[in-house]
């Protein structure tokens, strides 16, 4: 486990590519179970498994693009068109014995596992929202916009599994300075942020050029590229609590995507809007 920032962006870039990537313990083991009766998988189900799990997701995307290279003249941009792409049992044969997260942080900080946990946690909450949205606004491919919320803080995710000291002292950072921003606390502890690791890694991995855009909050003016961001803040601000001072303004940004009023939005997450004030009499 690394305990100091590496060299440069590079530097951590070939520690990725270099080493398996750990996926969830839950994703292993329903794929172990579905590895056992291969003629009773079903590829929906399949995929399902896949998007609760970014790394997951993004092993998928990042072994299919070789070989849709050769075979088409568009990008694999989902994760059900990966395994339709590859076949069920070249996907099981490829993807066997993978390791754990849980495995791999065994023996750390218990405040680490604790910390990547909750940052996939958030990304599986900001990757429902995205899709829901991105069925109200009829979409053309809500799939696509899940993975890109679901893929949205991979970088930050990395950090956490291969260097943990790290990722808590960018938490304590925060903790301890709370009008620091969190890309000023990523540049003091690494030298970059984890939206430029994001970036350098779609691009390492070949992974689809639409993924990179949505991710890419730089290109906020998209409707698809909005429909992410929102869903990721979303995600972040709530998991403070839903009384986050920042959530009102989510709430109005989100109903201005999807032309509802914020107390509508509210009360598709659940929420009780506020009540109006009495009128005086």
């Amino acid at each position: 486990m690394l305990d100091h920032p590496l060299q440069d962006l590079d530097a951590w870039l070939l520690l990725f590519s270099n080493n398996s990537l750990p996926v969830l313990r839950q994703t292993r083991r329903r794929l172990d179970e579905m590895r056992q009766n291969l003629d009773a998988v079903d590829a929906r189900e399949l995929a399902r498994v896949i998007l609760q799990d970014p790394i997951m997701a993004v092993r998928v995307l990042a072994y299919i693009q070789p070989i849709t290279g050769r075979a088409l003249h568009h990008d694999i941009t989902t994760v059900a068109g990966a395994i339709m792409m590859s076949g069920i049992e070249p996907f099981f044969h490829r993807f066997e014995e993978l390791p754990t997260i849980e495995n791999m942080l065994k023996g750390e900080d218990p405040l680490a596992l604790l910390g990547v946990l909750q940052v996939i946690r958030r990304a599986q909450r900001a990757a429902d929202y995205a899709q829901e949205w991105a069925r109200a606004r009829h979409d053309k491919n809500p799939e696509e916009v899940r993975i890109a919320a679901l893929l949205h803080d991979l970088a930050e995710i990395l950090v956490w599994c291969f260097a943990p000291k790290l990722g808590l002292q960018i938490r304590h950072a925060l903790a301890d300075h709370p009008g620091l921003r969190s890309a000023k606390a990523q540049g003091d502890v690494l030298g970059f942020t984890f939206l430029e690791m994001q970036i350098a890694l779609c691009g390492v991995w070949h992974l689809p050029e639409l993924l990179r855009e949505l991710i890419d909050d730089d290109n906020a003016g998209q409707l698809r590229v909005k429909n992410v961001t929102l869903a990721v803040r979303l995600a972040r601000h709530s998991a403070n609590g839903w009384n986050d001072p920042a959530l009102p303004d989510d709430y109005k940004d989100i109903g201005e995507l999807l032309h509802w009023s914020p107390e509508a939005v509210m009360q598709r997450l659940g929420l009780e809007a506020p009540a109006a004030p009495d009128q005086p009499q």
